[in-house]
């Protein structure tokens, strides 16, 4: 994967903050902002996968699933 820099404006208040969260942390401000995306992507990914689940809930009505799987599967091994 490759990098590329950005820049990016802060409040200042906010820029302090996170100034002194990287201090504590020992790393640098970057890497700092690189963690909080990174963290923001994973977030946000789990919360598409739960709309998905929550979109396609129910969605299946013709009986049980893997019966029909099955069913299915077994018409290929006839042709």
């Amino acid at each position: 994967m490759s990098s590329k820099r950005i820049i990016i404006t802060l409040p200042a208040e906010d820029k302090h903050w996170l100034e002194g969260y990287s201090r504590a942390q020992k790393v640098s401000l970057a890497e700092s902002i690189r963690k909080g995306v990174q963290k923001l992507r994973k977030a946000d990914g789990l919360k598409t996968y739960e709309r998905l689940v929550e979109s396609t809930y129910g969605l299946w009505k013709k009986g049980e699933g893997l019966a029909y799987q099955v069913k299915i599967r077994s018409e290929w091994k006839e042709k």
